[in-house]
């Protein structure tokens, strides 16, 4: 009974992940990567506000890998976010377990340089980065504690999938 619990309050947590990152990506993420003329004044001001406030130049100025990892975004993962959301709500799903498995494997790979470019890069030195960017160890840790869900959260899926016995084992069919 306590592991059936488990299993589903870590659905209904990966299910509410999944429904929030549809806004987040669609508002926000995607005009890294897209013009700016698709979207209204009031989403363009939100991630200018959000760029400044937190001296994000990933978000400020792309560069190109980053817009690459916002495209793979808005092809690969955008689509998977509803279905995922419904199949996590719907709880039992395990025809998710591979299609989970691939998008936290690529989530959790687009976030390593990433996380390792807020943490390491010489942003007074990198030509790539203009406008405002984090100067102390504090603005540099206060933008990954940003990115990390996104890191951590896949990582979870991750092991949820791989080492939970009802998503690891296929029930065996009946012959008919």
């Amino acid at each position: 009974m306590g592991a059936v619990v488990t299993r589903r309050f870590l659905e209904c947590l990966l299910g509410l992940y999944f429904l929030s990152h549809i806004p987040i990506t669609l508002f926000v993420d995607l005009q890294a990567a897209l013009s700016p003329e698709l979207y209204p004044v009031e989403l363009t001001d939100l991630k200018n506000w959000y760029s400044k406030e937190f001296k994000d130049p990933l978000m400020q100025d792309p560069p190109v890998w980053f817009k690459s990892f916002v495209f793979c975004e808005l092809v690969f993962q955008l689509p998977f976010f509803p279905i995922a959301a419904y199949a996590f709500f719907k709880g039992s799903c395990r025809w998710i377990r591979t299609p989970a498995i691939i998008y936290s494997v690529h989530t959790i790979t687009t976030l390593i340089p990433i996380l390792y470019t807020i943490l390491l890069e010489d942003f007074s030195r990198a030509s790539a980065f203009k406008g405002q960017r984090p100067e102390t160890l504090r603005e540099r840790l206060t933008l990954i504690c940003i990115y990390t869900p996104y890191f951590i959260i896949p990582l979870i899926l991750l092991v949820f999938m791989l080492r939970n016995p009802y998503y690891k084992y296929e029930e065996k069919r009946k012959k008919k």
